[in-house]
């Protein structure tokens, strides 16, 4: 089984990494392998056309790929809330949840990831072309095996971007090198832009249709693996040896101890109420399609182990 991730360096979407490489799906009798696709709008694409087994990133894109979910599921979540930080050069001294101070800067985001935050501002009653905020993706994120997290991190340091929102990871090299401050932390500032989108994995009705014991099997160990994680956060910088540079590695089981209380199976209807919200707000669905339209609920029952 091929996992796709739009960004790999990251604790966005870190249990299904840990699920590989921890070999929580190997225990269930499933061979993956971890395939990083940027932007996440490609990774979509891949998915649909199969070149991918299961996409593990946000919640709602899948819809890049299977316009209203036609072919498309989600099988489970990986984390919940919005889960990207916005980060702004420490030297413009923004104070935190100042979207005020931020007119005329030059914000860096992934495609499939700046519309959570052009919406963040809008909630806000903050129009970012009326203010001059240029919401676009990072110099040097284009190539294959980049996480944009990272990138986007060292991008502040060098001057390129005033500003840019991403994974807590690259939040965490930013604020530890010195270059940038946490202006916005989605998840845990609360409101409505903390109901935007979730990190979740996904794959096609094919594959459900077809193997829905693998989909099971595949479920099964996500799960498993987010109960390792909450009980011994320490385990990630084992999951992430063989994947993350010296430094990001060092840090990742902070960030996981960190999140841990988000990682947690089961999406709720409010959950995707609210994802159908945004998803419209973005122009990515016409209608609001039901709570089954979204998520393959045959899999519900595996997201309630017992610990």
């Amino acid at each position: 089984m091929r996992i796709g991730l739009p960004d790999l360096v990251s604790n966005s979407y870190f249990p299904a990494i840990a699920a590989v490489q921890l070999g929580f799906l190997e225990q269930e009798g499933i061979d993956a392998e971890i395939e990083l696709i940027f932007p996440v709008t490609d990774a979509a694409v891949a998915l649909r056309e199969r070149r991918i087994d299961f996409l593990a990133g946000a919640a709602h894109a899948p819809l890049y790929g299977f316009p209203g979910w036609d072919g498309a599921k989600l099988v489970a979540a990986l984390s919940h809330n919005t889960y990207w930080f916005l980060v702004v050069r420490s030297d413009l001294g923004v104070g935190r949840g100042d979207l005020s101070a931020l007119s005329g800067l030059r914000i860096g985001a992934a495609p499939g990831v700046g519309e959570a935050l052009g919406r963040l501002f809008r909630l806000n009653g903050i129009d970012p072309d009326t203010v001059g905020i240029t919401i676009a993706p990072v110099p040097g994120t284009s190539g294959a095996g980049v996480s944009f997290g990272v990138t986007a991190a060292e991008a502040l340091r060098a001057g390129t971007i005033d500003a840019f929102w991403a994974n807590g990871m690259g939040a965490e090299v930013a604020v530890r090198t010195g270059a940038g401050t946490v202006v916005v932390d989605a998840r845990r500032d609360g409101g409505p832009g903390a109901q935007q989108t979730f990190p979740a994995l996904s794959t096609t009705e094919h594959l459900i249709d077809s193997e829905p014991e693998t989909v099971a099997a595949v479920v099964r160990g996500l799960v498993a693996a987010q109960e390792a994680l909450r009980r011994d956060p320490s385990l990630a910088t084992q999951a992430g040896k063989d994947l993350f540079p010296e430094m990001e590695n060092s840090l990742i089981a902070d960030l996981i101890a960190r999140d841990r209380t988000f990682y947690l199976p089961a999406i709720s209807n409010d959950e995707v109420t609210a994802l159908h919200a945004f998803a419209s707000d973005i122009g990515l669905l016409d209608h609001r399609p039901s709570y089954a339209q979204a998520v393959a609920t045959q899999f519900a029952p595996l997201w309630s182990r017992q610990e």
